[in-house]
């Protein structure tokens, strides 16, 4: 009998300290979602019908009638009627002043051949002041419907865009980031000639008879950008931090209206930093942004005092990881390989930073508690950067759990594979490169090579290795639908074109890769990722269930609200 007491008190204790009961409601929900499809990813209450977030937390997961006792005279109802709700899609790496300029700017993201791009600069020309720049983005001429009558390695001559705008510099980056157009203006006021040599870890595309056709990869690209920003610098600093405030709303509206509660930005100034937090501080921040500070090593090095910053403006900022970068990107014959481009015999792609350079900041990251995300992209690029991660942990192997990341990973040795598990090293992909870069990996890569290592994400995941997802916006839409469509079917949305789906995710790892993965990879699963009591209020919730639709109706998938912290951001009904 004594017994039989103790096992119900025991029993009624633990009754009373769940976290889901609802006698343990000290605060009225502000928010109460009912009569859902609540997909949680926790693992011990998988789904559910109802939410209740109260001053921006979980407060309750589970029937509707358990969650109505949790509401007030203020809280907000929504009835999803039958809609899903998923845990708050994370952007795993993205530029995300870079996403709002791009909004601001001449966008050439959807822009199907050379004549679409030299139109929509003509139409800007119209416009513009004598000696104004004009400079855009999204340009990829894999992807163009029309073939070019002149080109060198794929590329168009200046002459078209040079005619069309004979007094106005053009500077058009590629959509990787990674390459640039130029028209003759802006050459001439950059200084480039016949002489100019190419710089370390850059390529000056040049014709027959040495001319410069205007296309300038990887480091090339220094020398235009730096006559840009002398353009730029008759700006007074007022319109230009006007200029990065009007980028940074449309990045918060852009994001939200495309599921988006948190962004991992892949690479900021201390300027922005600063801003950032400030922006955190003040309430300003309608989604939640975590930063890779980004700066050469020596101007890191005297200068890291406050880092890491975490959760500023109560969760809203946090800067804890410093961004490096290796190589190039594939489209633009940038990515380091192991062996010679396939359609470039004896190219093997551009070191762009030193191994010295990386090593310091490795060094400088372990010192500072910072993670460290790397670029890497081709396969001997992704050899030196674990090579480099694992000589670091060697020396330091008293510190532990350090969840370092190499940004994109997409094609990578099949014998370097496990050594992201062996190291804990995070693989920090972007599901939409790989149908949108499909057309012209064979070319670059061959078919071997295409197959075996290009976009592993099943390899990876098999070896136990943390994959992430994402965009990379600008480089592409920054919209998660797409990339999570493309990460279980490896299928292009335009024509169907199939790239090796025997690397597809599942269902449910795409989904882990766009939410508790990101969490983990920013060490904020503790807080994110999940829908558990206890965790951030950020949902995003689905116009119908994206782990079991017919892989052909995911792209119809609408957004209907985007909640962060129990507040309705956006909404679409």
């Amino acid at each position: 009998m004594k017994n039989t007491i103790i096992l119900a008190l025991t029993a009624l204790f633990i009754l009373l300290l769940s976290c889901n009961d609802a006698s343990q409601n000290n605060t009225t929900a502000d928010l109460i979602l009912t009569n859902g499809n609540i997909v949680t990813l926790n693992k011990e209450l998988p789904t559910a019908e109802a939410i209740a977030i109260g001053k921006g937390r979980i407060q309750y997961i589970g029937t509707a009638a358990e969650a109505e006792k949790f509401a007030g005279d203020a809280t907000q109802k929504i009835d999803l009627k039958g809609s899903t709700a998923i845990p708050g899609l994370i952007e795993g790496h993205g530029h995300f002043s870079a996403l709002g300029y791009s909004l601001i700017r001449l966008n050439l993201m959807k822009t199907k051949n050379w004549d679409e791009i030299v139109a929509a600069v003509a139409e800007k020309v119209k416009d513009a002041q004598p000696g104004e720049w004009i400079d855009g983005r999204g340009w990829h001429q894999e992807k163009w419907n029309k073939a070019l009558n002149r080109n060198v390695e794929g590329y168009p001559y200046h002459d078209d865009l040079s005619a069309i705008s004979p007094d106005n510099p053009v500077l058009l980056r590629h959509a990787s980031g990674h390459s640039a157009f130029a028209n003759a203006k802006a050459m001439e006021l950059a200084g480039i000639s016949t002489e100019t040599p190419a710089p370390a870890g850059g390529h000056i595309v040049r014709d027959a008879s040495g001319e410069a056709i205007g296309v300038f990869e990887e480091r090339a690209m220094d020398a235009l950008y730096a006559a840009y920003e002398e353009y730029r610098s008759e700006l007074s600093e007022e319109e230009k931090l006007a200029e990065w405030y009007e980028a940074v709303d449309l990045a918060q509206k852009e994001c939200l209206g495309k599921g988006i509660t948190s962004f991992q930005d892949a690479g900021s100034s201390y300027e922005e930093i600063e801003r950032y937090t400030q922006l955190a501080k003040e309430g300003k921040l309608d989604l939640r942004l975590w930063a890779m500070l980004r700066h050469p090593y020596d101007v890191m090095k005297d200068n890291m005092k406050g880092f890491p910053i975490l959760d500023a403006g109560d969760g809203f900022f946090t800067c804890r990881a410093i961004k490096s970068q290796v190589d190039g990107a594939l489209g633009a014959r940038g990515a380091w390989l192991l062996e010679p481009y396939h359609d470039k015999p004896g190219f093997f792609g551009q070191n762009t930073t030193t191994i010295e350079e990386v090593t310091n900041v490795a060094d400088l990251s372990i010192q500072h508690n910072m993670q460290l995300c790397v670029h890497a992209i081709g396969d001997r690029a992704n050899r030196e950067v674990l090579d480099i991660f694992g000589n670091t942990f060697e020396k330091n192997s008293d510190k532990k759990d350090l969840r370092w990341r190499i940004e994109h990973a997409q094609h990578v040795d099949i014998e370097d594979i496990p050594r992201f598990k062996e190291l804990g090293v995070i693989a920090s992909m972007q599901g939409i490169h790989c149908t949108s870069d499909a057309p012209f990996v064979e070319k670059r890569l061959g078919e071997d090579r295409a197959k075996h290592e290009a976009y592993p994400w099943r390899s990876f995941i098999d070896a136990g290795a943390l994959v992430t997802n994402g965009t990379d916006a600008p480089v592409e839409d920054v919209d998660p639908i797409e990339s999570y469509y493309a990460s279980v079917t490896r299928k292009r949305v335009d024509n169907g074109m199939e790239f090796f789906p025997e690397q597809s995710m599942t269902r449910t790892e795409a989904l882990y890769s766009y939410t508790l993965n990101c969490a983990f990879a920013a060490f904020e699963e503790q807080d994110k990722g999940s829908l558990e009591v206890g965790k951030m209020g950020d949902l995003t919730v689905l116009s119908q269930d994206i782990l079991t639709v017919p892989d052909e109706e995911i792209m119809s998938t609408k957004i209907l609200y985007t909640i962060v912290g129990g507040e309705v951001k956006f909404f679409d009904f």
